[in-house]
């Protein structure tokens, strides 16, 4: 059974510094659980003329399923703490987590604080084979930047998920984060000063975000933890009441669960994943049905009577 990637924010910290100072971008070398049949690494070239290369793990699949689940990661990003979910995903799903760009071996090497150009750049991971559709999943600080992607690119979206969605409001914890983190950004790692930086200055352009899930046709869910100390559940519930959308949004409450939904049992996330694509319609044939004609009746003439009218003799 592979290891999980170390848990909590403590260890998650402390395993942010370790790869730092041994130079790996990856906490915990993935090959180590994983063969790459089940979970590969892979890069795309950043969208938006950016030029930068984005790092992902994904599900290699011989064949292009129905559904690719494309999932952008919260602050900081890392795809690798997605690789237990990756590695049991059915194979009638794929799925690719990124590593966003300024974050684990993305490119560039400073932060990328404008959410719309982490969407632009991020467009190319929405491409997909004819026939396939895409499930967008946004974590976090992410979602806010998945709801960019989904309304700049119409028609490569099929539905739009915002899981444990961090709206500008930080929660106790990370309020307490953000204040330890503003303090040390000089001696704390990138990709740990990267998150302080664009959790700290996300709520001015969180009108973008709204104006964008406004837009949109498709599905949209919202999923996220009642325990969540990071991303508090009712500042999601208040922007899923308040967002004007096309269709109602639909919010689902994970009883017991925090904030790092992806840190449970995959199983139960796989399960909440796959509530939000639509069960597919059973195709059944039927005969054409011949016109009917509606023909006039035939009668046949009746005799008139006669009448007959008597002399006088």
């Amino acid at each position: 059974m592979p290891r999980k990637r170390p848990k909590g924010v403590l260890a998650m910290g402390w395993a942010c510094i370790e790869a730092a100072a041994t130079g790996r971008t990856e906490h915990k070398p993935l090959a180590e659980d994983y063969p790459e049949h089940v979970v590969r690494r892979t890069s795309f070239t950043a969208g938006g003329g950016h030029g930068w290369t984005i790092s992902a793990l994904h599900t290699p699949r011989e064949t292009p399923p129905a559904w690719k689940i494309v999932v952008i990661t919260g602050a900081p990003s890392w795809a690798e703490y997605w690789a237990e979910t990756l590695a049991e995903l059915p194979p009638d799903r794929e799925m690719i987590v990124v590593d966003r760009p300024g974050y684990g071996a993305s490119e560039p090497l400073h932060p990328v604080t404008d959410i719309a150009v982490q969407a632009e750049a991020l467009a190319p991971v929405l491409a997909a084979p004819q026939g396939q559709q895409v499930l967008l999943v946004g974590q976090s600080y992410g979602a806010a930047i998945a709801a960019l992607m989904a309304a700049a690119n119409p028609g490569k979206v099929a539905g739009l998920v915002l899981l444990s969605g961090f709206f500008g409001e930080p929660g106790p914890t990370a309020r307490w984060l953000l204040d330890v983190g503003s303090r040390a950004l000089k001696v704390i790692p990138r990709d740990l000063r990267h998150a302080v930086i664009e959790a700290s200055g996300q709520k001015a352009q969180l009108a973008r975000a709204e104006r964008a899930l406004g837009r949109l046709s498709i599905p949209i869910h919202m999923i996220h933890g009642d325990k969540d100390d990071f991303a508090p559940i009712e500042i999601a519930e208040r922007m899923a009441r308040e967002t004007v959308t096309r269709r109602p949004i639909r919010f689902v409450r994970a009883d017991g669960a925090n904030h790092f939904l992806n840190d449970g049992p995959p199983e139960q996330l796989i399960a909440a994943l796959e509530a939000c694509i639509p069960a597919r319609k059973a195709w059944t044939f039927r005969w054409p049905q011949m016109p009917k004609f509606a023909m006039p009746a035939f009668r046949l003439p009746q005799p008139q009577p006669t009448t007959q009218t008597a002399r006088a003799s």
